[in-house]
């Protein structure tokens, strides 16, 4: 946790530990036409898509609460200005670097969902590029049954440098696979993921920004669409979600590079997960678990 302002330039110092502990509470659904648009970019070919008052894949209710915020509060890099519950950490590259859920209970297409978050840990480092804060929320999704998922949500703030300086290559596995799904990474599935998320980050779909501004070689495929598409393998290939479920990423991927979706079993008869570049190293890493 980090007691020191942060600032940037000569910028005037942000105290940042002033956001530990603010909450927020929203409300969100997913109704049967926003399910539609989740499925038909999501799904794998021949699976049904959930109708009104049934169970919802694992993680959907990320597209329950789209940041509904006007065009004139969104910043150069189309993410909502700095501020508002989120600390304004006066670093211009924002990303979710990872994540830990529980899931307790389904939701379901339709429904309302509360969410409760928390500002729990603000953390600033020192990384190859400079300073990064890294900010931890705490989220609770209740259904009107209760407490469905408890969420832990890592956010990390960076410099953006002179030059893309990716962090080192960690080669994905290629003995003993659960499975090896290949993922096409199309400028279309970045698209619409953006779309079904409201995320206006220009790195997903604006080629010349992400090039020029960002210094990245190609469009960065979000964490988010990585761990969700490892989560729908999971799920089929055990025959239910799992019970908790964690990703963090550890190299960009990017458009230009199609993908695979790898698993190897653990003892504890869950699965370590990743997806792996046609170069052969791993973009994100996660882990599934049942309880049994």
């Amino acid at each position: 946790m980090t007691d020191a302002p942060c600032a940037q330039d000569g910028a005037q110092p942000v105290d940042l530990a002033q956001w530990i502990g603010r909450t927020e509470t929203t409300r969100g659904a997913v109704p049967p036409s926003v399910a539609r648009t989740i499925h038909v970019t999501l799904a794998r070919p021949g699976q049904p898509c959930p109708q009104a008052g049934e169970a919802m894949p694992a993680l959907w209710h990320w597209y329950a609460f789209p940041p509904a915020v006007a065009m004139d509060g969104l910043g150069e890099d189309g993410h909502p200005a700095l501020g508002g519950f989120l600390p304004p950490v006066p670093y211009e590259r924002r990303m979710w670097a990872s994540g830990k859920l529980t899931f307790l209970d389904d939701l379901r297409v339709g429904e309302e969902i509360e969410k409760r978050s928390t500002i729990t840990a603000i953390d600033e480092k020192t990384g190859s590029t400079g300073g990064m804060v890294f900010v931890v929320v705490e989220h609770e999704l209740h259904s009107a049954r209760g407490l469905a998922v408890r969420e832990s949500q890592s956010v990390v703030y960076l410099p953006i440098a002179p030059e893309f300086t990716p962090p080192p290559k960690t080669p994905g596995p290629t003995e003993g696979l659960a499975f090896d799904v290949p993922q096409t990474v199309s400028t279309a599935l970045l698209f619409r993921y953006s779309a079904i998320t409201f995320n206006a980050h220009r790195i997903h779909y604006d080629l010349p920004y992400a090039r020029e501004v960002e210094h990245y070689p190609g469009l960065v495929v979000h964490g988010p669409l990585q761990a969700n598409l490892l989560m729908a393998e999971a799920t089929t290939w055990k025959g239910r979600r799992p019970d908790r479920f964690a990703f963090r990423g550890v190299h960009p991927m990017f458009h230009d590079s199609d993908m695979h979706l790898r698993a190897t079993r653990t003892g504890a008869g869950g699965l370590e997960m990743c997806t792996v570049a046609a170069a052969g190293h791993m973009g994100t890493k996660a882990t599934a678990e049942w309880e049994d």
